[in-house]
């Protein structure tokens, strides 16, 4: 089968591969949709920090935003699944250990990342090998769009649980990239009053056509009433001190965005005014609650995706390329049929 493999940083080429096979717990899955985040911007650049740890090397297959068939289900399976249309959790633990036994196998020492961690092969590739255990089925009312953008809106959907978001609460969403979107998008449909502070005119303009009414920047964000919770959405090293200072007293601040260099927080601005910082590492956990959300209607977060190419347009988005004809969304999405 052809698939997007990463053989060095700046290198990479769809190649012709192994088929997966339906090992026993394992189910095979028809590709249909796949997303590309920052994760897979950073190991085709280089600077992803698995890379550096030893728990990622090259050559990596990425692709860890998905939905598809299952196609095929290994032994022990049940057969129900075959057929039905599916995305899944990222994070795969052992199964054994007292994480995984308390239901964090997100945080599992010895845990895969479909396409990121340990060599579990990524989902920008005609079929992926996905364990039984963390499927999540998908409904007709979630195509294969919606069912690519469910990882991140669990991530999401994680992050505004995390806040503590009652009907009514100022909640200030710190970066309008997808993330940043998606949170702004859930906490709405949460009843929040959302303020979404964006760097660049073209997402702050993005963000204001999503119907967000409250989009501002860094310099014009109104400081005179704290805000209930602050979401860190975004990769400046900043940004973690400014929701802790921005923050109502015994609020939360919600961590969720990571920058390439060290974020410092002065911890006199947590502790003197009692906030709660909540840090959010994964989707585990908001899959099915996102699913939801989208079947309902009350969440779609389609407009956010731009273009959808074929296997053999990632490298230039990975390079920062936008696909002719891109809308003004965050997210590019990959059908590995095309």
């Amino acid at each position: 089968m052809r698939a997007f493999v990463i053989t060095a940083p700046g290198r990479a080429a769809v190649q012709e591969v192994p088929e997966p096979q339906a090992a026993p717990g394992v189910v095979v899955v028809e590709v249909e949709r796949a997303g590309v985040c920052g994760t897979d911007s950073e190991f085709y650049s280089g600077g992803m920090a698995y890379l550096a740890s030893g728990d990622a090397a090259y050559p990596i297959r990425i692709g860890h935003e998905w939905s598809g068939r299952v196609v095929e289900v290994g032994d022990g399976v049940d057969e129900a699944w075959l057929g039905r249309r599916v995305t899944g959790d990222t994070m795969l633990g052992c199964r054994a250990c007292h994480r995984c036994a308390t239901g964090r196998q997100h945080l599992c020492a010895d845990r895969y990342e479909i396409g990121i961690r340990h060599g579990w092969p990524g989902a920008l590739a005609e079929r992926l090998p996905v364990p039984a255990t963390a499927l999540v089925p998908l409904p007709d009312t979630v195509d294969a769009t919606l069912g690519a953008l469910v990882e991140p809106g669990g991530s999401a959907l994680r992050s505004v649980t995390g806040a503590a978001v009652s009907d009514g609460a100022r909640v200030l969403v710190i970066g309008a990239g997808t993330i940043g979107l998606l949170v702004a998008l859930i906490a709405r449909a949460h009843g929040a009053q959302v303020h979404v502070l964006g760097r660049s005119q073209r997402s702050r303009d993005f963000a204001a056509g999503l119907g967000l009414e409250h989009v501002t920047t860094v310099e014009t964000l109104d400081r005179t009433t704290p805000f209930d919770a602050v979401v860190d959405a975004s990769n400046d090293a900043g940004s973690p001190a400014l929701a802790a200072r921005l923050v109502e007293p015994g609020g939360r601040v919600v961590l969720v965005g990571i920058s390439d260099t060290p974020s410092r927080i002065d911890t006199r601005d947590l502790l003197l005014q009692d906030v709660t910082a909540v840090g959010v590492l994964s989707a585990s956990g908001g899959l099915q609650g996102t699913v939801d959300l989208y079947a309902s209607g009350r969440v779609d977060p389609r407009p956010l995706v731009a273009a959808t190419v074929g296997l053999d347009e990632v490298a230039d988005v990975l390079a920062d390329g936008r696909p002719a004809g891109a809308g003004a969304g965050p997210k590019v999405h990959v059908d590995p049929r095309l």
